[in-house]
């Protein structure tokens, strides 16, 4: 499993800290500056945590003497009711914080405890779970770590790192061999995936020697005849309109990758809470 830490997330959180405090929280503000709590975050439902690195860089950008004790690590699982983290410090800092932290904490939490269920559904098979681009703006690298942490892998991190030639660039360019020919002289170290919708263009993909070819929308035995084209010549990713019901069967099939937008387009937070144990 690939856990490398995203580079953005001081500038992340420092975002949605401005965000939500603006000129102050007048609320916290209620609360005695000398004021220490001890407070717990607690897994209201089970799940698989994510969000760790970004809950830290929360309470340490409002107030460093936070101290964050972690019963639960990024990757493993947790129960409902169960204890995650204990803080110990300034009250009015972890209750400024608390939103945030906890938003962050929710949301990669859900997004990894998704990845996981599909996931161990096709680990039987050599097939890879891919997201894809269909992340919440700002949230990109996020989200992404969040699928590695639930077993799944990355995608195009942009439109910068990879060639993904799909049917509106073939439209507006024309043969898919010259397309995939341009893309190499363009830019020869740039692994190139092009996206067909039938037999005879994936014939042309693998003519033009695609790295990758996307199969979309392709039904069962689609899958199956272009898996036999193929030979393993390139490799072959299925994407569109993958529904639990047919994942096990497209994984099945024998192609390498499988592509699902919605886990990271379709967002449930995990229900987490941040209570307040003790005051001195």
């Amino acid at each position: 499993m690939n856990t490398l830490i995203p580079t953005d997330i001081e500038a992340v959180v420092r975002s949605a800290l401005a965000e939500d405090i603006g000129s102050g929280d007048i609320t916290a503000g209620l609360v005695s500056a000398k004021t220490k709590v001890t407070a717990r975050i607690i897994g209201r439902e089970g799940g698989v945590l994510c969000g760790i690195p970004w809950v830290t860089e929360v309470f340490s950008q409002l107030d460093d003497s936070i101290v964050i004790h972690w019963q639960v690590e990024d990757s493993d699982s947790f129960q409902p009711e169960q204890i995650i983290a204990e803080l110990t410090g300034p009250a009015r800092a972890i209750m400024t914080g608390e939103r945030t932290a906890l938003n962050f904490l929710q949301l990669l939490s859900g997004t990894a405890s998704y990845t996981r269920s599909v996931a161990s559904r096709i680990a039987h098979t050599p097939t890879e779970l891919l997201d894809t681009r269909k992340t919440l703006p700002g949230l990109r690298t996020a989200q992404k770590y969040a699928v590695r942490i639930g077993g799944g892998h990355n995608h195009r991190m942009g439109l910068f790192d990879a060639y993904l030639i799909k049917e509106n660039h073939i439209a507006t360019f024309g043969r898919i061999s010259e397309i995939i020919s341009t893309a190499r002289t363009l830019m020869p170290g740039k692994a190139v995936e092009i996206e067909v919708q039938n037999l005879e263009q994936l014939r042309e993909a693998l003519a033009g020697e695609a790295d990758t070819i996307l199969l979309d929308n392709f039904d069962i035995a689609g899958l199956r005849e272009a898996v036999a084209i193929n030979q393993g010549r390139s490799k072959l990713e299925a994407s569109g309109g993958i529904d639990e019901d047919l994942l096990v069967k497209i994984a099945e099939t024998g192609v390498d990758y499988i592509s699902i937008g919605a886990l990271t387009k379709h967002c449930r937070a995990i229900d987490l809470s941040l209570l307040i144990q003790h005051v001195r």
